[in-house]
């Protein structure tokens, strides 16, 4: 176990003073977007890792080197859920689904959980900071696997649907995004529950 400071202490109620724990920080990449999978990450480390921080604050090939890093130096869960997912249940429902599979693969006596934002979603095991991932290196970490996983997987498929330009934006709704989805129509990694009222009528592409 690994003795947290008392900034990370002070978020948990009825922890013993002296009690040692392991910190898992979670966060989520892909909640916004109009097309793509929404990835959730859960990372305990088990060795320190210099130069952790927020993914958005860094570019692409420092996440990129920190994201091997984290691979090799901790514990950790990816949840991966598709659009069509998306669309049949709501992003609130399968960010609580996310949050409990963390916790049930990654759970241990002695092990907290640590949410960036303001919400646990249902899941009662879990502590939320906002802008956690900017103040917690665990969370930080967490943050990495999961913006460098979702990105990665919006360049493959860019390469199966190349007129939309996934490499570039990663889904999200870009002026370029919109005028590809106006020109094409909806393809099968594009979240219908999702786009905007302007582009209501744009046909499905398959």
């Amino acid at each position: 176990m690994v003795n947290q400071s008392k900034k990370v202490r002070n978020l948990f109620e009825n922890l013993p003073e002296e009690e040692e724990f392991s910190l898992c920080g979670i966060d989520e990449a892909g909640r916004g977007p109009l097309a793509g999978p929404l990835v959730v990450a859960g990372v305990i480390l088990l060795q320190r890792i210099n130069g952790l921080q927020d993914s958005k604050k860094l570019d692409a090939k420092r996440r990129e080197r920190l994201y091997e890093r984290i691979l090799e130096r901790s514990r950790y869960h990816l949840v991966v859920i598709p659009p069509a997912e998306i669309d049949g249940h709501g992003i609130s429902w399968c960010l609580r689904k996310a949050l409990a599979e963390i916790v049930a693969v990654l759970g241990e006596p002695g092990v907290r959980f640590l949410f960036d934002g303001n919400s646990r979603y249902g899941v009662m095991e879990i502590t939320t900071m906002v802008k956690a991932d900017g103040k917690i290196r665990e969370v930080s970490a967490a943050s990495i696997l999961a913006k460098v996983t979702r990105d990665r997987i919006m360049v493959q498929q860019a390469q199966i649907y190349p007129q939309y330009g996934f490499e570039q934006h990663k889904g999200y709704g870009t002026a370029e995004h919109l005028e590809a989805i106006e020109r094409y129509g909806l393809c099968p990694i594009h979240r219908r529950s999702f786009h905007l009222k302007k582009l209501s009528d744009v046909p499905t592409l398959f």
